[in-house]
């Protein structure tokens, strides 16, 4: 008996227009592109039989898609240092609250005064700037699972879709991510701070990726489908002014 050796898939990279590409020549039929926006990758699987000038000139051809496909996904802003102190300016909900802190021997207490764009604070005398910061962190976590189930099950029934856990936490590269496998989609903490619409974005945006994974074309028909005029809502997410 003649035993044939599986060759190994062979790997190379080309830069067009500053972007990294990597290529992988495999038994495959197709050509096929994968970009990857959050790990800013761009990957093309290629039949072995094809020319490294057929590759390179498929990808000159999608370089425009490429482009646009990884700028579309935009890193959250750094949370601004703030001393959490009384005079200060803190967002909750896409709306600019005024920080007013007291002292009580009682457990901390978080409470919005919207007339007066009021956000008080009260906490126990000698609470230090961790102290406060926390307090304030785990009020906005906690205003998130409030109101982040109510959106999951709003979109689950016309998605045909289900979310067996959800989490909140603070994320320096995304505003949210899904395991697909587990279906479980992870929320940022920062969100709080964002308007409601930015919030059901980004929970529409994660549960789409149990439909379609990639950021293809496909996905963004599901986005168009379920969420028409979200790209205004991106923008607004990101602090785009037209």
């Amino acid at each position: 008996m003649v035993m044939f050796k599986k060759k190994s898939p062979k790997t190379s990279k080309i830069i067009l227009s500053g972007i990294s590409i990597e290529i992988t020549r495999k038994n495959v039929k197709n050509i096929n592109l994968r970009v990857y926006p959050s790990e800013g990758k761009v990957r093309i699987s290629a039949p072995r039989h094809l020319r490294p000038n057929s590759i390179r000139k498929f990808a000159e051809s999608k370089i425009g898609w490429i482009q646009k496909h990884l700028t579309n996904y935009h890193a959250p802003a750094q949370p601004v240092d703030h001393d959490f102190m009384s005079g200060e300016t803190h967002l909750y909900r896409g709306e600019e609250l005024t920080l007013q802190v007291s002292t009580k021997n009682a457990p901390p207490k978080i409470s919005v005064h919207k007339a007066n764009g009021i956000l008080g604070m009260s906490v126990r005398p000698g609470s230090d700037k961790a102290k406060r910061e926390k307090v304030l962190k785990e009020w906005y976590r906690a205003q998130l699972k409030k109101d982040i189930p109510k959106l999951i099950e709003k979109w689950e029934t016309p998605m045909e879709v289900s979310i067996c856990e959800f989490g909140v936490k603070q994320m320096r590269t995304r505003w949210g991510s899904c395991n697909t496998r587990a279906r479980r989609i992870w929320l940022n903490l920062e969100l709080a701070k964002k308007s409601p619409a930015c919030l059901e974005y980004v929970v529409v945006h994660e549960m789409v990726h149990l439909l379609e994974r990639l950021h293809s074309d496909r996905f963004y028909g599901f986005m168009d489908r379920f969420l028409p005029g979200w790209q205004e809502i991106e923008k607004e997410l990101h602090g785009k002014v037209d």
